[in-house]
Formats: structure tokens, sequence, C-alpha cells
């Protein structure tokens, strides 16, 4: 089994107007994502090519978040992890999408859905 190292990168939070209900596409709300890289770190370079920008990455992950509308968040996950495994170093990508304001009607602290991805 191949052993991996985990980039993360937590509570990146931006405005996204994605849901399935005109309010959420009309006002939009607050997301907020949390991801794990899997990848081979190297150690001995001490050069960002050999490991993987992860403030590019938040960047792109924020405007995902804040583009073009889905209804669920189980596809705005699928589109972040596919970002990430763009990269060439990462194997996996773990991708969990919060969504604390959910239109549900009940008092809670949180939704989220967790998916992870890999290229194998």
């Amino acid at each position: 089994m191949e052993t991996l190292d985990w980039i993360t990168v937590q509570g990146l939070s931006a405005t996204g107007f994605h849901g399935v209900y005109p309010e959420e596409r009309r006002d939009g709300q607050q997301f907020v994502v949390d991801l794990e890289l899997g990848l081979h770190v190297v150690t001995d370079t001490d050069d960002l090519h050999d490991t993987v920008d992860y403030s590019v990455i938040a960047g792109d992950v924020v405007a995902i978040i804040t583009g073009e509308p889905v209804d669920l968040i189980e596809t705005l996950a699928g589109r972040i992890a596919h970002r990430c495994l763009a990269e060439p170093l990462v194997s996996v990508a773990k991708v969990r999408v919060h969504k604390p304001q959910a239109p549900m009607g009940f008092t809670f602290t949180d939704v989220s859905v967790s998916i992870t991805r890999s290229k194998q």
C-alpha cells in the first residue's frame, strides 16, 4: 500500500449562490471548504516546485465557490476535488463542503458533505 503525506487547508470561506431554492440562488450564503491533499512531499529540497502551492489551490477553490451555481453541495465538492487532482503531484483529494446556513427550518450547527477522490 502506498504511503502518502498530507497537506491540509481548513476553513476556506466564501459566499456562493448554490442551492435548490430560489432564495439561495438570489441571496447567496457562506460556504466553508476543508481540503486534504495526498501526495509525496519531498522534504530535502526546500523547493516549492517539489510540492503544491496551496495558496494557488485555495484561490481556485474560492473561485469555484463564488463561480457558477450548482444545486447540490455534492456537485460543488466534486468540482473542487477535480481541481485539486489537476495538480500533477496530488494523488488523493479529500474535500469537505460545509453549508452552515442551509435552509432546513431547524436549529443546527452545520451540514456538510465529504468526498474522497483519487487519480487511481
